[in-house]
């Protein structure tokens, strides 16, 4: 009777904090409850460490989606990479930049160097770290930018989706200088990064040296105008010549 009894009590909880929309506590308040009588804690330390729990699964799950939202094409952290490999880049600035100041103030960040040299895999460490501290970030290739735009333009949405991505706290524009761009794809690509400007952050990856990008901007006035915005105040960081991944790939080849 008393198990009876039990069981039906739990079941009111647990659709209680259905109701209420706590699961983590609907799925762990038996549990913790037989650790607080084991370990003598009072009514107020269980129900403390419950709902440190209920907020804890909350935060994890937000993170979540915000990474999610970002559209990541992997999800690349910077615990995951390898500075050693890569002593020209400044591990320390780049740990800086994690703790999500340059946020705040707005400001730009550039990373230049050739393919297979970490670039995204920092860019894609960088949003990691912003979404985990809840700002809203997102990650888009160039060229993807660019065909969103273009597409909007013929529905008339231009307007609209400008608005969306100026709602972002972090931009990350990645492969700039990949793919040459036409007039009306580099006038998009320059209204979205000048709109930011000291208004929002935004992270550019490349692999062009400044002096190349006339080579992918074909007006010389729009690649002097969009330079301008993406170097201001901007941290830029290069990643070097020597891919990293072609290194990593013989290494292997050498080991079998």
């Amino acid at each position: 009777m008393k198990n009876q009894t039990q069981a039906l009590e739990h079941a009111s909880v647990r659709q209680y904090c259905k109701a209420v929309r706590v699961p983590t506590v609907g799925a762990n308040f038996v549990a913790l409850a037989e650790q607080a009588v084991k370990e003598n804690h009072g009514h107020i330390r269980y129900l403390e460490e419950l709902l440190a729990m209920e907020c804890e699964e909350r935060n994890r799950r937000a993170i979540d989606n915000r990474i999610r939202d970002a559209q990541l094409p992997r999800v690349k952290t910077l615990e995951e990479f390898d500075f050693a490999q890569s002593p020209q880049i400044p591990a320390a600035k780049i740990r800086e930049l994690a703790d999500g100041g340059y946020i705040d103030r707005s400001e730009p960040v550039v990373l230049i160097g050739e393919c297979g040299t970490g670039k995204s895999h920092l860019a894609t460490g960088l949003c990691v770290a912003a979404c985990r501290q809840k700002r809203r970030a997102r990650f888009v290739t160039a060229a993807a930018l660019v065909n969103e735009l273009v597409e909007a333009k013929q529905n008339n949405q231009v307007r609209r989706l400008m608005a969306r991505w100026q709602k972002y706290d972090l931009i990350v524009i990645d492969e700039v200088g990949y793919v040459p761009l036409v007039d009306v794809g580099a006038e998009f690509l320059f209204q979205v990064i000048s709109e930011r400007a000291e208004r929002a952050a935004i992270i550019v990856t490349t692999n062009l040296p400044f002096s190349e990008w006339t080579t992918v901007f074909p007006n010389p006035r729009l690649c002097k105008a969009l330079l301008d915005r993406i170097t201001d105040r901007a941290h830029i960081i290069e990643t070097g010549i020597e891919s990293y991944r072609f290194r990593r790939t013989m290494e292997r080849r050498k080991k079998k």
